[in-house]
């Protein structure tokens, strides 16, 4: 049994952010093309997800952030359940008792985590896991999934590379970044007698970086709210979740290259046009209105080992929801994305979450709800597996996963690319979005009028995601 260890403070922060309306989940669902036994996902889990100590341990809040508990008492047979779907269930059904258990709290007196296996006859099985956010990101997350998986039906768990030190506590990466800074500053004074002119220049890129953070942060808070419409109001209970047709990576980055843009462009202005039919589905006058998405935004280095915990930061995107021209819409994403990208928004998000991890609950509570009246959304984009694989035997056809939607936001969008696929699905408070399928029927349009627009414009070299 490992010892208590103190929680990072940005995982702290997340744990502390649960309410009751939104508490901090991530679900996810994968579907596969044959029955899974609780049985089989229950060696599964003992072999590659309890290796990791934080799984089999509380998180525990206090004054000053949380602690990692080991749970004395830990049975994985709690964490593992299964629920029988009728034989005519169709993906209307699936997504419906999806929805069901994204609704329905996790067990506060054990480890915040659960799969349940959803069988429908004659077709598979449907893993949903529950995971709180504080103990992991969805990068990181993604990469403990991949752990579980095989590349044949027959082959051995991936062998995904982990961190050399404990992940029960993480330490607070803020504090690391801020060293690593403030050494890099004391270096540069030591360099001004023998290297002044290099001296000076780290020293005005490291005060720049901090300028940079505070700037973002500065701009953070001055946004105004964004305005009232079906998407926000009062948040309840019960959580309803859907999904899209899958759209074909290959056309998709076909596209993009054509009209010169990202393949994020490209998704990011699909969503924003799908949701603007919504919208005005439900009556609601999009003249010239913009609606703000948080998007998370990795900060760990591409080739780190998977390590637990949260290091993400948010940007928030203007979607163009009131453009009803594909074009012009694909060029408002564009500029916005464009203007985000030399922006320390994402590092000013990951401090403040550092800091009010550490801070008093009351005060978290306030800032959170200021942030999350300035986007009416969540949008995930989270490059998956190019390849198929297999999980206890089993090819997964799909997956989905929603990451939680802070304060007040009610509504998440999850893009995923799988095995050539661009699989988009959508979780929301069902007070907000009754039928979220609605939210996500323009995509297929959508993307059909970008492809009209691209094919007959020569090929561009392509850019990267």
């Amino acid at each position: 049994m490992v010892p208590s260890a103190r929680m990072s403070p940005v995982d702290a922060a997340w744990l502390r952010m649960d309410r009751p309306s939104n508490p901090m989940v991530i679900v996810s669902v994968t579907v596969l093309a044959g029955h899974c036994t609780t049985a089989a996902l229950r060696r599964l889990l003992e072999r590659r997800l309890l290796r990791f100590p934080r799984f089999s341990c509380l998180p525990v809040a206090d004054a000053l952030g949380g602690t990692w508990v080991p749970d004395e008492h830990f049975d994985l047979r709690a964490h593992v359940g299964e629920r029988k779907l009728p034989r005519d269930a169709d993906d209307a059904a699936l997504q419906q008792a999806v929805g069901a258990l994204a609704g329905t709290p996790l067990d506060p007196t054990r480890p915040r985590w659960r799969f349940d296996l959803l069988q429908v006859p004659g077709r598979g099985s449907a893993l949903v896991m529950r995971m709180h956010h504080c103990y992991a990101d969805g990068i990181a997350l993604v990469k403990t999934f991949i752990g579980m998986t095989s590349p044949t039906a027959d082959g051995e768990p991936t062998d995904v590379e982990s961190g050399t030190g404990p992940d029960v506590g993480d330490g607070p990466a803020l504090g690391v970044a801020l060293a690593r800074l403030g050494g890099e500053l004391a270096a540069a004074g030591r360099q001004l007698v023998t290297r002044p002119g290099e001296a000076l220049r780290s020293a005005r890129r490291i005060v720049g970086e901090f300028a940079g953070v505070a700037t973002s942060l500065a701009g953070l808070l001055a946004l105004p709210d964004d305005p009232p419409t079906p998407l926000r109001g009062s948040l309840g209970l019960e959580r309803r979740v859907a999904w899209a047709p899958a759209l074909p990576f290959a056309d998709v980055r076909a596209v993009a290259h054509a009209l010169d843009c990202t393949i994020n462009d490209v998704l990011l202005s699909l969503v924003a046009g799908s949701l603007g039919r919504y919208l005005r589905s439900r009556q609601c006058d999009l003249t010239g209105l913009q609606l703000r998405a948080a998007l998370p935004v990795n900060l760990r280095p591409a080739d780190e080992p998977l390590q637990l915990g949260n290091r993400f930061g948010l940007m928030l995107v203007d979607l163009p929801v009131g453009l009803t021209d594909a074009r012009s819409r694909l060029h408002a994403v564009r500029t916005s994305m464009r203007g985000l990208k030399g922006s320390s928004q994402a590092v000013a998000t990951f401090t403040v979450l550092n800091a009010l991890g550490a801070a008093p609950n009351a005060v978290e509570t306030v800032a959170i709800d200021v942030l999350s009246r300035k986007a009416s959304a969540v949008i995930s984009n989270v490059p998956g597996p190019r390849e198929p694989l297999y999980l206890c035997g089993h090819r997964i056809e799909q997956m989905y996963f929603w990451v939680p939607q802070s304060g007040s936001i009610g509504v998440g969008i999850s893009v995923l690319s799988y095995a050539g696929q661009v699989l988009v699905g959508v979780v929301a408070d069902a007070g907000l979005v009754p039928t979220p399928a609605a939210a996500l029927d323009g995509l297929d349009d959508e993307f059909a009028q970008l492809q009209r627009l691209a094919s007959p414009t020569r090929r561009r070299r392509p850019r990267h995601r």
